[in-house]
């Protein structure tokens, strides 16, 4: 009994001392969480990993992408951008590495943040044909139009989004129009997923604009549809992404890059094991987009939907982390 006793304080106490070098060496960390959902739960399983696991006083500030790059790019604050789309601050992002103010690491969502046209599942599995966005616009009859079923539906996002113009204008590129469809306004972003969840509930066709990872595609299995081209970087820049262009052609979407941004600073005194982990941390669209459901249909919050997240995913969330620091972590649960 002495020996047991004895083993398992020794045991405490390597435990322990191993809870303060992490401490001491991560110290207190700043992380940003954007105003979007996958970005926030992402953020609070940062902060519950970083305090629970490794010891660090872990605090969160609400931002959005363009100050929040800018300022870590520019002053190293705060000290992690978990889910940073760096595609819209490309140059920001390079001068700030460059000036030694910021490092990249995990890519965090290694299926991209995807844009694109998508139908439900069970339309492609039934007309398996169907691959390309030309397909698509090959039968009308198939995705009718709320109003005048006579014509096929684009489903185009919300006003007032850059996405809505590229939509508009890739309706255009691709002759939608002269091939029997017509673009439909969904008004609001509540407009476009109840228009999706109303095709699932009567197995109707759909097609149009839509995103991932989300909390809609979580639930509802959507298939992405080919561009049946390649990208064109010069004719995204200068005709597609433009409101009202005169003469756009057909060009894939361009995936964005989505990866986690951290303060040189913040590297430096955080320690080995803690970048380690933030060069490690990525979940594929599959599963953050179940977890946004999930979050949806319970109205969590983001540290609600992170603590279901290392509840439930064990085998995702344990390989980022040393079996010593997720044992930490799960008793905190």
């Amino acid at each position: 009994m002495k020996a047991l006793l004895a083993s398992t304080c020794l045991t405490l106490g390597v435990m322990s001392l191993s809870s303060m070098a992490y401490a001491q060496e991560c110290g207190s960390v700043m992380i940003a969480s954007m105003n979007w959902q996958s970005a926030e739960v992402l953020s609070n399983v940062d902060k519950i990993i970083l305090t629970e696991g490794y010891g660090c006083s872990a605090e969160i500030t609400i931002g959005d992408t363009v100050p929040t790059i800018t300022s870590m790019a520019e002053k190293g604050e705060p000290d992690i951008a978990p889910e940073a789309w760096i595609d819209l601050l490309p140059d920001v992002v390079k001068k700030g590495i460059e000036d030694g103010k910021l490092i990249q690491a995990a890519n965090v969502l290694p299926d991209g943040g995807v844009n694109g046209w998508w139908i439900p599942k069970y339309l492609a599995d039934a007309h398996p044909e169907i691959k390309t966005i030309q397909d698509a616009l090959a039968h009308p009859e198939l995705f009718p139009a709320p109003e005048d079923a006579s014509k096929g539906a684009v489903y185009n996002g919300p006003q007032g989004w850059g996405a809505t113009v590229i939509t508009a204008n890739l309706f255009k590129a691709y002759g939608a129009e002269a091939a029997g469809f017509t673009l439909v306004d969904s008004g609001s972003a509540a407009g476009l997923d109840a228009s999706i969840a109303k095709a699932y509930e009567t197995q109707s066709g759909w097609l149009g604009f839509y995103w991932a990872p989300t909390a809609i595609l979580g639930k509802y299995e959507m298939v992405l549809l080919d561009w049946g081209v390649e990208e064109d970087p010069d004719m995204w820049a200068k005709c597609i992404t433009v409101e009202g262009c005169a003469d756009p052609k057909p060009a894939a979407w361009p995936t964005d890059h989505v990866y986690t941004l951290v303060s040189t600073s913040f590297s430096e005194r955080a320690g080995a094991d803690v970048i380690d982990y933030l060069n490690k941390r990525a979940w594929s669209n599959q599963t953050v987009g179940g977890l946004m459901s999930w979050m949806t249909d319970n109205q969590a919050t983001g540290e609600e939907g992170a603590r279901q997240f290392l509840k439930a995913s064990e085998d995702v969330w344990m390989q980022w982390v040393p079996q010593e620091v997720a044992e930490k972590i799960k008793a905190s649960l």
